[in-house]
């Protein structure tokens, strides 16, 4: 593993002193300043954009689902239901617009209908719709807010939680990781491909679990645990997980492992999932996921892909899907790292203007057929969490040149378009619903956070969680200070209206399941090897106070992994690896004296990290 590793490292350094610029690709532009003039003006500038696109949505697509910008029409590409306007709906209110937040509310209240022949992506249609009627929802039944509607009569509630169980039996699997596609009206159809990726049976939870919460049935949060222990039980010894997996067989049909596509939004949904719900399994989960991806992913400042078992590397590629990561990292309080690839990965925007889908690291060009730049609001949106963490005036010179791109490159005349060739700038008559819902929201957010915050997110009554689709989701009693948490500080617990029996701790059931004193096919608790040292724990007292304190994480919560059927030596040369290749990192979540990988921990920054949530 070491050689290959080497060899890129020597490559790459080659490559930049061939260049004349060692400087080329670790773009260090010192800052030019944004005077809080100039900062205010941007924020204005991309409200203005802003509405340049959802007018322009609402004017030629509605009610269709998104904008063609260049022809100033409409297409229905995810299932028919006015997918902008609903992607749209949490940026209004930010944005203090009541009347169009009002409006939009009132419409699909009365007109949206998930009764439908469609088939559509679980994923997509989780994060897009589910994570935006409940984010909507939230804000308009809540006077805290400042954003209520009078006459609103939890509509969005009852719409997610149709919808939600109209993707339900697309977790109907043996090994609990859900199919990628459901049919609206007739279920998983019976020629539907088994296979899916890990970011798509691996982001679901915070939707699924806010639902939960606010219908009192457990039925969601359940499915879409069972979905990461399905996915995490089936890690490779190295702790990483691969690109895709068979939903039936467990069994990894591509074995990639990144931070990129098809994986990325899974070590996201670890992290945010403790921080909204406080469960300490998913924190556990993402010590271990995240200390791996460091030590064998990690190539400061960029990230590799490397197969799964052995940890050699198989594709020395960035795209644009990894720039999720710095943001990720300043919300686990791992900010040094963060910083360096950040930079790294805008010196790529600044090449071209914007960042295509795949860019070289052997070759430091464009990737053949990864050339375009779909809006994608990644790297905006780790712009905005380093900025939040650092005050590092050279954000808002990052923020200021991607709105200069978005403006001079993207903008057409109904909205802002696809880049097809970002070495061109060739424009394509499509914008995705989530420019609204995530490019422009995280760019006013870093500039309105310059200024003097004065937003929901900064200024409301609740701490926020963004979801992957940068939907709001806040903290509120109701949902963050539920079942075991609301017993120790004696808030929120609405204990009599939520089914008792899934009070019992989670332990138990897998337990006796495992020992065959219960059933519950296609789950992949069964799947456990009997050996597991979480079996030979006994069960503690106190389930709602919390788990024996004696017991290590593995033991409280019986994460192992499944040995594959063919057994071999393939990862011995990888386990033989020396751990020492990283420097440490000032972790708040990430500390895990346990574990192979060498990681510090520092008391003090936990403070700091609530404050960048």
């Amino acid at each position: 593993m070491e050689a290959p590793k080497r060899c890129l490292e020597i490559l790459l350094l080659l490559l930049l002193l061939v260049s004349g610029n060692p400087n080329a690709f670790i773009h260090r532009a010192l800052a030019e300043g944004v005077t809080p003039e100039e900062a205010k003006e941007l924020r204005d500038e991309v409200r203005g954009m802003f509405y340049h696109a959802f007018n322009g949505y609402m004017e030629h697509a509605f009610p269709l689902d998104e904008l063609r910008p260049l022809s100033c029409g409409g297409e229905d590409t995810l299932g028919g239901y006015a997918l902008t306007l609903i992607d749209s709906l949490d940026m209004l209110a930010l944005l203090g617009d009541w009347e169009h937040f009002a409006s939009s509310v009132e419409w699909i209240g009365k007109n949206l209908q998930f009764d439908i022949n469609k088939t559509v992506s679980v994923f997509e249609t989780t994060i897009r719709v589910l994570g935006g009627l409940l984010s909507a929802h939230l804000i308009a039944s809540d006077y805290a807010t400042g954003m209520k509607i009078p006459s609103y009569d939890n509509q969005l509630l009852n719409l997610a939680e149709d919808l939600a169980r109209r993707l339900l039996p697309a977790f109907d699997t043996p090994t609990g990781i859900p199919f990628g596609s459901v049919n609206l009206l007739h279920g998983v159809d019976e020629h539907e491909s088994k296979i899916t990726s890990t970011a798509g049976g691996g982001t679901l939870t915070l939707e699924f679990g806010v639902l939960s919460r606010l219908t009192n049935d457990p039925i969601f949060e359940q499915v879409t645990k069972n979905a990461v222990r399905g996915l995490w039980a089936r890690r490779s010894k190295l702790n990483l997980v691969g690109a895709h997996i068979n939903v039936f067989t467990g069994e990894w049909t591509q074995k990639d492992a990144g931070i990129g596509t098809s994986i990325d939004s899974f070590y996201e949904y670890l992290l945010k999932a403790y921080l909204l719900f406080g469960d300490e399994e998913y924190l556990f989960i993402f010590q271990e996921a995240y200390a791996a991806a460091m030590h064998y992913l990690y190539n400061d400042p960029w990230y590799v892909e490397v197969n799964m078992d052995s940890a050699a590397i198989v594709w020395p590629l960035f795209n644009s899907l990894q720039a999720f990561w710095p943001g990720l990292q300043v919300l686990a309080g791992d900010i040094d790292p963060a910083i360096r690839t950040h930079r790294a990965f805008f010196s790529v925007w600044k090449r071209y203007g914007f960042t295509p889908e795949g860019f070289n690291l052997a070759t430091l060009s464009v990737q053949q057929g990864q050339k375009s730049y779909p809006l994608r609001p990644e790297l905006i949106e780790s712009t905005y969490w380093l900025y939040k963490a650092t005050r590092d005036p050279r954000y808002l010179d990052v923020g200021r040149d991607m709105v200069a791109s978005l403006q001079y490159g993207a903008r057409c005349p109904c909205g802002y378009c696809h880049i097809s060739d970002v070495e061109f700038h060739k424009q394509e008559d499509h914008m995705e619903s989530f420019f609204l819902a995530e490019t422009v929201k995280y760019l006013w957010l870093l500039f309105d956070l310059a200024v003097g915050p004065d937003n929901l997110v900064e200024n409301g009554p609740y701490k926020y969680i963004f979801s992957t689709e940068g939907h709001l989701l806040p903290a509120t009693p109701q949902i963050s200070l539920f079942r075991e948490h609301c017993s120790y500080i004696g808030a929120f617990c609405k204990s009599s209206d939520y089914n008792q029996e899934s009070r019992t701790s989670d332990i138990a059931a897998d337990l006796h399941e495992a020992n065959g004193s219960g059933s519950n096919e296609g789950q992949v608790h069964s799947r456990f090897s009997s050996s597991s040292t979480f079996f030979e724990s006994t069960l503690t007292s106190g389930l709602v106070k919390g788990f024996c304190p004696g017991l290590s994480h593995g033991q409280k919560f019986g994460i192992t992994y499944l040995e594959p059927v063919d057994t071999t030596n393939q990862y011995e040369s990888a386990n033989k690896r020396e751990p020492n290749i990283l420097q440490s990192h000032s972790m708040v979540v990430v500390p895990n004296q346990g574990s192979d990988y060498s990681n510090s921990s520092n008391d003090n920054d936990h403070d700091n990290s609530q404050e960048n949530q």
